[in-house]
């Protein structure tokens, strides 16, 4: 079964469609990559799947969002348990002011764990996940700003993996770092697969080419084709996908 599944899926700001009709299931254990021209939906699409657009003014949806089994747009669904089952990490890191080890602690300590034994265990295996820890267990007490961009982003994945979340949400990781970086934050993405379901959306062909199993390719708000990430690349069978991955528009 699918972990993450929608069904005739479409998305309105306002009077404006940005989804339409949007059938896609994705695996468990799996990377799942969107791709495609600016404005054509992806992140729109990313953000349904833990109710971030449900900030904003006058969104609407129909059709359903299931996670599990369950429509997570269902009238019970407690929004902030969703968001700790499907944590988040935007493209820009947004570290806290605060500490590295409080950085990754804030959110246990949101959720009611106040033993320092438990919360020190989880802080030091979320940076071990997030490929951090050695680089950190020093100056756990220092500023999480004073660390690199591709540390800060590590970090935020850290503190998304700490409440133990199921689905990892990748929008734009590596768009803002260097290349050294990105190559971190893919690997890392590889690593993390193991134990977490990842969707990211990317505007990098080649970084979809390396880190995903399945790719969709989006174009104006549809869903234009979705398949095994080899396939999307190599014998795409809509020309709009073909036109994309090529070069020829976008």
């Amino acid at each position: 079964m699918a972990q993450i599944e929608t069904k005739d899926l479409n998305f309105y700001y306002g009077q404006a469609q940005a989804l339409r009709n949007i059938n896609i299931a994705m695996e468990k254990n799996s990377v799942t990559a969107f791709i495609g021209p600016s404005g054509c939906g992806k992140s729109t699409l990313l953000r349904l799947f833990n109710r971030m657009n449900d900030l904003i003014d006058g969104s609407r949806i129909e059709g359903s969002v299931m996670i599990d089994g369950a429509d997570i747009y269902a009238r019970n669904v407690n929004v902030e348990d969703l968001r700790k089952k499907v944590g988040m990490v935007f493209q820009k890191p947004n570290p806290f002011p605060k500490s590295i080890f409080e950085n990754v602690a804030y959110g246990l300590r949101v959720n009611g764990i106040s033993s320092r034994s438990e919360i020190e265990g989880i802080v030091e295996a979320s940076l071990q996940s997030a490929a951090l820890w050695s680089e950190v267990k020093d100056k756990l007490n220092k500023s999480a700003l004073q660390l690199s961009g591709g540390q800060q982003q590590r970090l935020c994945i850290a503190r998304a993996l700490a409440v133990a979340p199921s689905i990892l949400l990748m929008d734009e990781p590596a768009s803002a770092l260097d290349p050294i970086s990105t190559s971190k934050i893919e690997e890392l993405i590889f690593e993390l697969k193991k134990q977490y379901t990842i969707v990211i959306v990317t505007h990098s062909m080649q970084q979809a080419a390396r880190v995903s199993d399945r790719t969709a390719f989006f174009y104006m708000g549809v869903m234009v084709e979705f398949d095994d990430t080899t396939t999307i690349f190599t014998n795409p069978k809509e020309e709009r996908t073909l036109n994309y991955v090529t070069g020829r528009f976008g």
